[in-house]
């Protein structure tokens, strides 16, 4: 359908062509256009002509030249040009699900848009799209595409995401591979529903699909206290997460061998949950799936190792920082720290790990740490002169915290500033020596 052009940009090609705001636009080079996909895909040309209609019902047809890569200039209402599409799934694991009534509403919004995947990574079910819609993703090359498989029992995935058509559409990842789209998948294991045999043929179906498939992350299932009337699940023990790592390793050892990348990883939070030592950087390749928890901590500690390696001695002051994060980072950063402290005497770093009262001990990741259970379990601690966390516990604009506790708020709370820090070893370092304020300035994203 017709977008609605909301702005145009001062000193723009659109501009120069008298385009004004209100008007819908129809086509580009006789392409019709219904979202940013087709916007973006078919406004590259340098020889444009574009079709509007008035808001009088008068049809218009202007020709820009432009130069290559140069925008357009429209502004449109949304990004998206249109409503971003809300997941019709009732996954048995979802973490939505067992969220708690009164939170910010946007916390409750279930994405599985195909357009964001493309365009921030993140993961889709396939389960919203019909036919035409892969074949317009492989037109436009829409690639790399990420997608929640979980399983390629056709069965099983209609079980567990509560949604018949889960199993039918498993086939457009062949469609999507043999259109030339790089493909990346996420497993969220659940202890005896997805592991053990039904991984082994997942792992043995996806193999198929190399080399369009470029990784495959395989992550345990997260919960929360809050899952009264959901189906009963529970977390890995160290057993049986040290035998899920040993059956992944048994294919990502040999696609290491027969296509020269390990494709298929577990995530960090399995070698914790094992006690085992996470790999070094040689294992994760170009660490594709660090949004999934993929080797973000040990690419955190080489990067860490290698500021540290830079930093001198006689260009930092004495400072005293404290860094809250959660229990699963809790060693990695008490590592860090008295790493910090052995070369750098004059540094100080207060480590505290924060249990999570709010959603329950089996949370254990930082980024779902609220306000209130920092503030409460910091109060009266020792916090120096200004207090790391996680940028991943706030939201975008970097101001509240899962539970609507401003930054602010909680910094009044503790009488000390609040530092969200990056996922990045280079300015953590920087950061936990108490670097000038123009350091502290590049963590805040």
């Amino acid at each position: 359908m017709p977008v609605k052009i909301d702005g145009i940009e001062k000193h723009s090609p659109a501009a120069g062509a008298g385009i004004s705001a209100g008007e819908l636009l129809l086509s580009i080079n006789g392409n019709e256009i219904n979202d940013v996909l087709d916007y973006r895909f078919y406004m590259v040309d340098t020889l444009l002509k574009l079709d509007t209609l008035t808001p009088s019902g008068e049809t218009k047809t202007y020709h820009i030249r432009k130069e290559e890569y140069q925008e357009l200039g429209l502004t449109f209402e949304t990004y998206l040009m249109d409503k971003q599409h809300s997941c019709k799934n009732h996954c048995i694991f979802c973490f939505i699900d067992q969220m708690p009534k009164g939170m910010r509403p946007s916390l409750y919004f279930k994405d599985d848009d195909s357009r964001m995947s493309f365009l921030f990574g993140n993961y889709v079910t396939l389960t919203n799209l019909e036919d035409r819609d892969i074949q317009r993703i492989v037109k436009l090359h829409i690639s790399p595409i990420n997608v929640s498989v979980h399983t390629t029992n056709p069965q099983l995935r209609v079980k567990m995401m509560a949604n018949p058509r889960a199993g039918e559409c498993l086939k457009y990842l062949d469609t999507l591979a043999e259109g030339g789209i790089k493909i990346n998948v996420q497993l969220v294991l659940c202890p005896g529903v997805n592991d053990g045999p039904e991984l082994e043929r997942t792992l043995s179906d996806l193999e198929g699909l190399i080399p369009a498939l470029e990784s495959v992350s395989c992550v345990p299932v997260g919960l929360t206290k809050f899952r009264e009337g959901l189906f009963p699940l529970r977390t890995y023990t160290p057993e049986e997460a040290g035998q899920v790592i040993d059956l992944i390793h048994r294919f990502s050892d040999r696609f290491e061998g027969q296509y020269g990348s390990r494709i298929a990883y577990p995530s960090d939070e399995f070698f914790l949950k094992a006690g085992r030592e996470l790999p070094g950087v040689d294992y994760y390749g170009d660490f594709s799936q660090l949004e999934s928890g993929v080797g973000m901590m040990t690419l955190l500690e080489d990067e860490f190792t290698m500021a540290l390696g830079d930093l001198e001695p006689e260009a930092v002051k004495p400072s005293h920082v404290s860094l809250a994060t959660g229990k699963a980072a809790f060693p990695l950063m008490e590592k860090l720290a008295c790493a910090l402290e052995r070369k750098l005497p004059q540094a100080r770093v207060s480590v505290y790990a924060i249990e999570n009262h709010f959603f329950g001990e089996e949370i254990t990741v930082c980024g779902l740490i609220t306000g209130r259970d920092l503030t409460e379990q910091l109060a009266g601690k020792e916090l120096g002169d200004r207090l790391l966390i996680s940028a991943a516990m706030l939201r975008h604009e970097q101001d509240l915290f899962l539970d609507g506790l401003s930054v602010e708020a909680a910094e009044k709370k503790l009488g000390v500033p609040i530092c969200p820090a990056a996922s990045d070893g280079f300015l953590l370092a920087r950061a936990m020596a108490g670097m000038a304020e123009d350091q502290e300035n590049e963590i805040r994203k």
